[in-house]
């Protein structure tokens, strides 16, 4: 079987694939790009699927990451949907945490809920928070509710009855009432485990409400695909799982294409010997940024459009500054750049149909990028649409044309740094020690730049960094998060008893995962199961995940004083959920390091020299064939190394040099 990974972003789509039947060399894949089909980014897809196994009949083993979930939610285009809840609890979901987004701007308003108050419905019945019964349900109101629900066209509905992780019989007493309305229905204990009406509705809402679009989408690539082919999705969490999982609980998809280029930067930088990474995933739209301190970061606390989502996420920070983020001047004549895209169509200006200047048409006019080796040389650039554009904003600011250009790019600059600090220096984390892992296919232009603003001292870029969110969906394991809340005291010694009792509330989930990752083809031998409490301070509001192993009441009260400053070892603890992550490891490609050979690169590896601008002044680059770098080779700045999927700028300032994996490391200030 073929093993294909396949990333959607709003520009380009992204392939890597095998060429031929093993897999298991690093030189046997593939990589390919095409432009995106943003009305039905399936097509792009399946043109994709096409050209890279052309007439081979191999089935095919296919990882997608999604943007269908994100961008339904994003832009509200998700089914009509419905709650069912208890009564008196309709509006809790508008209440929420009565959190403002713009806390000084009195003219504030939160837009309409994607649930309308004629679509939520309150039901009698409750049980309490250990899970007695205080009132039955209310079956006729369910019945009516019903009814008014196909008078309105509902699509879809959302279940969540307080403490219902607690006692689900009453959930799924309301979906069998439900039944005769031939719609998904989607049950809050099934989706997430856990307290916190809010949070958990809301997450169970955001699923009710993609979950039907996600359906669409993913029987529409599944119907075009060839008998004996294989999907699975890429999920927000660093796994995949099935198309059928997915189609159940796209909550899960929310953040699928940046997981899977998180993923992809997490193996290769461990492999290359780096651990302290802080990657930057510049692509078209959009640039994702996210801190890896030794291990991948997760995240409970996301929202989504303000609307929170509890399931475990790759910490992940998201600005709309990419390659095709449009620049204009406001009313006080500064320069903008961003968040409005120009997307995959029409695209940047030089791409031949748009009309207002991108990022990429600032690069392009000051030299950095080559148009006879964009993408390959698949793809014309037109250069000549520039010089107007860019001479109309001149005017428009009394500046330069190229200061123009590098006003752009120092705007983008300050954006994305602006996003890094976010994730490291307002977490207490220092960007200094960490090692800058740029990918996308824009990063490679901003990398250097940006690791110089903030102190970096390394750049690392590893091969084919445009494709890099499909090599880690191939990388990916598959995962499957598990929770249950419990509300237990913590043992103040923990002993062989007290852990047995806390292991023992893990049987379920245990039972679960190694069935439903059976479901997804994983042998048994091959899952490994990871245990995590929710663990606060009595009286706090918070938890702390932390592992389920050795003294994990000692862990917790470490994990608090790193992370707040301090520790209370005599204050009561409690371990609110338990958390179970169950993984299981498919084929996945396999990258091996070559000997490393001289400094000086092989004469056919220089292309040629090109005047680009750095701080106003043309410098005279050499321009290098990257496909023809070997390990150990040198370049120094400045220059411009091309390859398929990304150009990359080395500065005046920066050297890079290629290790045994084919990644490039650039120093920073090598040569100041």
């Amino acid at each position: 079987m073929r093993i294909i990974g396949v990333d959607t972003g709003g520009t380009f789509t992204d392939l890597i694939f095998q060429d031929g039947q093993n897999g298991q060399d690093g030189d046997s894949w593939r990589v390919y790009k095409l432009l995106s089909t943003p009305r039905n980014p399936a097509e792009a897809v399946l043109d994709g699927l096409a050209a890279a196994t052309g007439d081979d009949p191999a089935p095919r083993q296919v990882v997608h990451g999604s943007t269908v979930a994100t961008n339904a939610i994003l832009e509200r285009k998700g089914v009509k949907t419905a709650l069912v809840t208890n009564a008196g609890f309709t509006d809790v979901i508008v209440i929420g945490r009565q959190n403002r987004a713009r806390l000084y701007d009195l003219a504030y308003r939160k837009e309409p809920h994607i649930v309308p108050d004629e679509l939520r419905f309150g039901v009698g019945g409750r049980v309490d928070h250990d899970g007695a019964e205080l009132a039955p349900l209310d079956e006729d109101a369910v019945r009516k509710a019903a009814e008014a629900m196909a008078a309105a066209g509902v699509e879809s509905v959302a279940v969540s009855l307080l403490f219902s992780f607690a006692r689900p019989e009453h959930e799924n007493r309301v979906r069998e009432l439900l039944a005769d309305l031939g719609v998904p229905v989607s049950l809050s204990h099934e989706i997430l485990a856990e307290f916190r009406e809010f949070e958990r509705t809301s997450t169970t809402l955001v699923n009710a409400y993609v979950s039907p679009k996600m359906k669409r989408y993913i029987t529409f690539l599944m119907d075009r695909l060839r008998a004996g082919d294989a999907l699975r999705i890429m999920q927000s969490n660093g796994g995949s799982i099935s198309a059928e999982t997915a189609m159940n609980e796209s909550v899960r998809t929310i953040l699928s294409g940046p997981a899977g280029g998180a993923v992809g930067a997490h193996e290769i930088a461990r492999l290359a010997g780096f651990d302290k990474i802080i990657t930057f995933d510049m692509g078209g739209t959009s640039t994702d940024v996210s801190l890896m301190d030794g291990a991948l970061s997760l995240t409970l606390e996301s929202s989504i459009s303000g609307y929170p989502v509890k399931t475990p996420m790759i910490d992940i920070h998201t600005v709309g500054a990419g390659g095709g983020s449009i620049a204009d001047v406001d009313a006080g004549g500064s320069l903008t750049v961003g968040p409005e895209s120009a997307g995959a169509d029409p695209g940047p200006i030089c791409y031949g149909k748009g009309e207002r200047i991108t990022v990429t048409d600032a690069n392009l006019f000051l030299g950095r990028l080559i148009p006879e080796h964009f993408l390959g040389g698949n793809m014309a650039l037109h250069t000549d649409r520039l010089e107007a554009a860019f001479a109309t904003m001149a005017e428009r600011t009394g500046l330069a044309p190229a200061e123009v250009a590098e006003g752009i790019l120092a705007v983008a600059n300050t954006n994305m740094e602006r996003a890094i600090r976010v994730i490291s220096v307002e977490r207490g984390f220092d960007p200094r020690e960490f090692t800058l892992f740029s990918f996308g296919g824009a990063g490679g232009l901003h990398a250097c730049n940006l690791a110089r603003l903030l102190n970096m001292p390394t750049v690392f870029i590893p091969k084919n960094p445009g494709i890099l969110s499909a090599v880690g969906m191939l990388m990916a394991d598959v995962i499957k998060d598990y929770s249950h809340t419990v509300m237990l005291e913590a043992p103040k010694t923990v002993t062989g008893e007290s852990r047995a009792a806390t292991e023992a509330l893990f049987a379920p989930l245990e039972a679960r995962g190694r069935e439903e990752l059976a479901a997804e083809g994983i042998a048994p031998d091959a899952v490994v199961l990871e245990r995590f409490l929710d663990m606060r301070y009595e009286g706090q509001s918070f938890e702390i995940i932390t592992p389920f192993d050795g003294d994990y009441v000692e862990a917790f009260h470490g994990l608090h004083e790193k992370t707040y400053g301090y520790r209370n070892s005599g204050k009561p603890v409690q371990v609110v959920n338990i958390r179970l992550r169950a993984k299981g490891s498919p084929t996945k490609p396999t990258f091996e390091p070559a000997p490393l050979g001289g400094p000086e690169p092989a004469p056919e590896a220089l292309l040629g020299e090109r005047e680009v601008v750095f701080g106003g002044r043309a410098v005279t680059s050499r321009v290098v064939d990257r496909d023809r770098l070997a390990p150990g080779n040198v370049i120094q700045g400045p220059a411009v190394i091309v390859e398929y999927t990304s150009t990359l700028l080395i500065p005046p300032f920066a050297d890079a040099r290629v290790d045994a994996y084919g990644n490039l490391i650039i120093d920073i200030e090598a040569r100041a």
